[in-house]
């Protein structure tokens, strides 16, 4: 999953991506608003996560103008501003979750994946899909009941096919989901990742699509 993180302590910011490259979200990091802004034009960033405070571009304005553009991409707000009044503009204006700093980072991510679950549409914290199950809490995989190590990579690649089976995605968008912006892209790098997690798994559970890209079937 891609978050986007829009945060001008840079102290903060380093720490909060570091800590989220761990749990194998991909990470990028803005420090303004207006940079906020073009990243979310590019329509490829699963969760925003918001400062409020941000120079160039207020938070707030930043929200709105994702709103009236119709970007529907989850937005949590993590702010010092713990004010009622706050909470209530900055849900108002959009945001589908609000933390107040200092948080509790266990919070965050708990946050994150109900943001996660919300977008892709699911009630079970768990998939379970064609004998794999995955746990984004604990981030085990397992097929047939047998556990299963994957890479960071493998395992994001896997979250996303599974979390929209049926969909086609194609080697770019996939690409987008692993990798940062700026951090190279190998032109095999899709297909190395998908050659590893068929041997791991069911070497059925991954269909190409000819030209186009990889999906797992929508049956279950």
């Amino acid at each position: 999953m891609h978050l986007l993180v829009a945060e001008d302590d840079t102290m903060l910011a380093r720490s909060l991506c570091e800590v989220l490259r761990r749990e194998a979200y991909t990470v990028d990091w803005v420090a303004d608003g207006l940079a906020a802004q073009e990243f979310l034009g590019r329509g490829d960033i699963d969760i925003l996560v918001l400062d409020l405070g941000l120079p160039a571009l207020d938070g707030l304005a930043l929200l709105r103008w994702a709103r009236a553009r119709g970007d529907t991409t989850p937005v949590l707000i993590l702010t010092a501003r713990d004010q009622i009044a706050d909470r209530v503009a900055g849900l108002d204006a959009g945001a589908d979750d609000y933390l107040v700093k200092p948080f509790d980072l266990h919070e965050l991510l708990a946050r994150l994946r109900v943001l996660g679950r919300r977008r892709s549409g699911r009630a079970d914290p768990v998939i379970r899909h064609q004998g794999v199950q995955l746990d984004p809490v604990s981030r085990g995989v397992s097929f047939k009941d047998a556990p299963v190590v994957l890479t960071r990579r493998e395992y994001a690649l896997l979250l996303a096919l599974l979390e929209r089976p049926g969909r086609v995605w194609t080697r770019e968008e996939l690409a987008r989901r692993l990798y940062a912006g700026g951090q190279e892209v190998h032109s095999n790098a899709i297909e190395v990742h998908v050659h590893a997690l068929r041997r791991k798994l069911d070497p059925q559970l991954i269909q190409s699509a000819r030209g186009v890209g990889y999906m797992v079937r929508g049956d279950a």
